[in-house]
């Protein structure tokens, strides 16, 4: 397998693209913080006439997770649109109301439900399907805590609705388990599971819908590259879709990719995406201009 080339600095390769499909959590911030240093790439290539169009699997709409990039000190500057998993579940969802679906996750996740007229059930024995979005909490349980909950779902032959497919994210300085990781477990015990977000296509086709909107044309794949640190969810994704990608090696993967003098090893970078089966055309630690 080809080993990605290194790429530290953004602007070496920034006029070779019109179109930048960002991930949002492991690239421009961890959850509890924003890194000034990719914000600032993102923005100077909006100002060099480009256009970032943000593509997160956060299980929210996009205009729900906007306030929290605007409180993590994300800047308007650093993107121009934005399409979430949960923007592309929601037409999954629409198609199965009125359930009723046995709804797993946060209290916070609740607006992906807004407007869509499903019922709710109690539990697997009266449900029509399953809709997940992440752990209840996530700061204290494992997908394991799950198990005998969903024995039920399987021999129903149930379907599960994945908001998230993301399996963990560092949140911090702590990795914490979403809704993927529900998902997975899911489909080992036999179940059937529904995604639409990353690396799934309906994300990228809402992404690139925005992109044409933002250019006033139609988008040149061969002009868009793709930003993540998610091996099977970014890297897989632009894989599949046949787009270019910049993968982020430091996210998730702490030091894994990182050589003794502490910058980039294409090897060990290379390694990380071979386990998967996937490539990327360019990898760096962070994103920077």
């Amino acid at each position: 397998m080809t080993l990605p080339h290194a790429l530290p600095h953004l602007s070496a390769v920034a006029d070779d693209y019109d179109i930048l499909l960002c991930d949002v959590w492991g690239v421009i911030h961890n959850g509890r913080e924003s890194w000034p240093t990719a914000c600032t790439a993102l923005a100077d290539f909006n100002a060099k006439g480009g256009h970032v169009v943000l593509i997160s699997n956060s299980p929210r709409p996009s205009s729900d997770v906007v306030a929290q990039l605007d409180a993590l000190g994300v800047p308007r500057s650093a993107w121009k649109a934005f399409v979430t998993s949960g923007d592309a579940t929601r037409a999954e969802l629409a198609r199965r109301a009125p359930g009723p679906a046995w709804i797993i996750g946060p209290d916070r996740d609740f607006v992906l439900y807004e407007g869509l007229n499903l019922t709710s059930a109690h539990d697997a024995t009266d449900a029509a399907f399953l809709s997940v979005t992440g752990l209840f909490d996530d700061a204290t349980e494992t997908p394991e805590d799950y198990r005998e909950r969903l024995i039920p779902a399987v021999e129903r032959d149930l379907e599960l609705i994945c908001a998230n497919p993301d399996r963990i994210v560092q949140k911090g300085d702590s990795i914490i388990y979403c809704g993927g990781a529900i998902a997975d477990l899911y489909e080992s015990m036999g179940g059937r599971v529904v995604m639409a977000g990353k690396p799934f296509g309906p994300i990228y086709e809402l992404a690139l819908r925005e992109a044409q909107k933002l250019m006033g044309r139609p988008v040149d794949r061969s002009r868009v590259l793709c930003i993540g640190d998610g091996v099977i969810t970014d890297v897989l994704g632009a894989a599949e879709q046949a787009l270019d990608c910049l993968f982020i090696a430091q996210g998730i993967h702490g030091d894994a990719a990182k050589g003794p003098d502490g910058t980039l090893d294409p090897a060990l970078a290379g390694e990380l995406l071979r386990a998967e089966t996937t490539f990327a055309r360019y990898a760096a630690l962070e994103l920077a201009w």
